[in-house]
């Protein structure tokens, strides 16, 4: 069997959260699990048995509340084994929760079979993961400094999902009524450095395996930081940065769950609707 590309370093992942600062504010993971709830506050079900992954698992909630009833999740952290898939409680769960995970994920479509295979029947996945959008403008910034300076071009900000494969990832996880979605966030900051500090204190520096091994040179941050601020900058000075978040939901398949008709099964044609009557 072939091994997926090695994409992310899960192990610097892992060194990078270690060294947050005690004061970082990780405003997306509170936007995202803000999200969260009041996605949960819709659904008029109980659910029983329930688990949340993240990277840091201290950082997930330990309860949630649907319109029924509060229930208590089992949070996991995705990087704690060496395996993509981390050990899991227990199996047969009503409700699994992915939050911002799929970004240290190198197989997505192994994982999301692995977990919809821990859902009960007619049990509910849930997703939140940064979309394709996500720091684009520091994507091109780094791509015109690196070619301004060595001619070529480097990884430096991670690939993330497009809300377009949204859908059939989770099909080919083997869920039902697949549902993806975005929202997109514009944060402001006063410098492009400032952008960059921040990814830096929360953890979340280039993750990436195939990186440039040396650190970046001042010379290539302030070609960066001058590409970003002639590219995308209002005119107070302010710099722009895209968060584009996906979220995906789908459940493993019940005989209660809705099913389309069958091909040639309709008793009313559309022609017959779509025909004008005669006056």
């Amino acid at each position: 069997m072939q091994m997926p590309p090695k994409i992310f370093d899960r192990a610097l992942i892992a060194r990078h959260l270690a060294r947050r600062t005690p004061d970082a504010d990780d405003f997306v993971t509170r936007l995202v699990l803000g999200d969260l709830d009041e996605r949960l506050a819709t659904l008029l079900r109980s659910f029983g048995k329930a688990l949340i992954l993240g990277p840091d698992a201290e950082a997930l909630p330990s309860t949630g509340r649907t319109a029924n009833a509060e229930f208590a999740f089992e949070r996991v952290s995705t990087l704690a084994s060496d395996g993509e898939l981390p050990k899991l409680p227990g199996a047969g769960y009503d409700l699994i929760v992915s939050i911002l995970d799929l970004q240290v994920v190198n197989d997505v479509p192994g994982y999301l079979s692995q977990l919809a295979r821990q859902l009960a029947p007619d049990g509910l996945f849930l997703a939140a993961a940064l979309g394709g959008a996500t720091l684009s403008e520091l994507r091109e910034a780094f791509l015109v400094a690196d070619s301004q300076l060595s001619g070529g071009a480097f990884a430096r900000v991670a690939p993330f999902i497009q809300v377009r494969d949204g859908g059939g990832l989770l099909q080919r996880a083997g869920l039902a009524l697949p549902v993806a979605d975005v929202e997109t966030h514009v944060v402001r900051y006063a410098h492009p450095l400032t952008l960059m500090a921040e990814i830096k204190s929360l953890g979340a520096a280039n993750p990436l395996f195939d990186r440039p091994r040396g650190l970046a040179t001042p010379r290539l941050l302030a070609l960066a930081a001058e590409a970003y601020a002639q590219r995308d900058s209002d005119p107070d000075g302010r710099i722009r940065a895209t968060l584009e978040i996906l979220w995906f939901s789908g459940w493993a398949p019940h005989a209660s769950q809705q099913k389309p008709l069958a091909p040639g099964s309709a008793r009313v044609s559309l022609k017959s609707v779509l025909e004008k009557p005669k006056s």
